[in-house]
């Protein structure tokens, strides 16, 4: 797996921790615990998501740079075989 695919894929599993700490906050809203794990996971995504971004291709419109080119059209798309 390249550089690339893997930082993608680490993206990946720290959106879903993300996702499952946000549910789980919905249900538990006062644990200061799950607030701390939210907090360091959603900064590490928010660095890594820059990264990415720096180096590949932005994976949002937030993160995309407009200051030197457009590279928002740059990210492959699913049916390019990217997704598998």
């Amino acid at each position: 797996m390249g550089n690339q695919e893997q930082l993608l894929h680490d993206i990946g599993i720290v959106g879903f921790v993300l996702t499952e700490l946000t549910l789980y906050l919905d249900t538990h809203p006062h644990d200061r615990n799950a607030m701390e794990y939210f907090n360091h996971y959603n900064r590490m995504k928010n660095q890594m998501d820059r990264e990415f971004s720096q180096k590949y291709y932005p994976l949002t419109t937030s993160l995309a740079d407009c200051s030197k080119e457009w590279r928002w059209g740059a990210a492959p798309m699913p049916w390019e075989g990217v997704c598998e």
